[in-house]
């Protein structure tokens, strides 16, 4: 029997993260900051953190390699390959160490409008329950994504009020 709707969350619900805020500003510009590396490497990150890109392609296959810093001098590689694009609604990914990565997580964003705002939700589905454990207690999966929302929207904040996207 094929498990569907509410069924099926319930039975990810162990192995997934959902972490949504609502960003003012229109939904356009929240999807292009996502998008664009031009913009992705000024907000990306927990509070703290800065990213380094080594590589960027935004298609589905395409990829993004980068480093984020973290404020005690750690390193984190990262990468994420694009599944689906469907602009200014959706994006799915993988998300791992590098490619190739056992571990690596499926993540899809959603962009609804909300008047002049922009609900933001992100949901990580882990290949384990240990894996999403993992990432919530050692590396603080959940207060990470909330402050990486927070500076998404803290950004397109100074966007919309200087009038300018560059």
């Amino acid at each position: 029997m094929a498990v569907t709707g509410r069924d099926a969350q319930s039975a990810t619900a162990d192995r997934e993260i959902v972490i949504s805020r609502l960003i003012d500003a229109p939904r356009e510009l929240v999807f292009e900051a996502f998008t664009e590396v031009r913009h992705l490497s000024r907000w990306w990150g927990p509070q703290g953190f800065i990213t380094t890109t080594h590589a960027f392609e935004f298609r589905v296959g395409g990829e993004w390699v980068f480093v984020m810093h973290g404020p005690d001098g750690t390193d984190y590689q990262e990468w994420i390959c694009w599944t689906e694009i469907a602009p200014p609604e959706r994006i799915a990914l993988l998300h791992g160490e590098t490619r190739g990565d056992p571990n690596a997580f499926a993540s899809v964003l959603t962009f609804e409008p909300d008047g002049a705002a922009t609900l933001v939700e992100m949901r990580a589905l882990f290949p384990t329950k240990e894996l999403r454990d993992q990432a919530v207690e050692k590396y603080h999966a959940i207060e990470g994504g909330r402050q990486t929302l927070g500076k998404l929207a803290a950004y397109v904040a100074g966007i919309v009020q200087n009038g300018d996207v560059d």
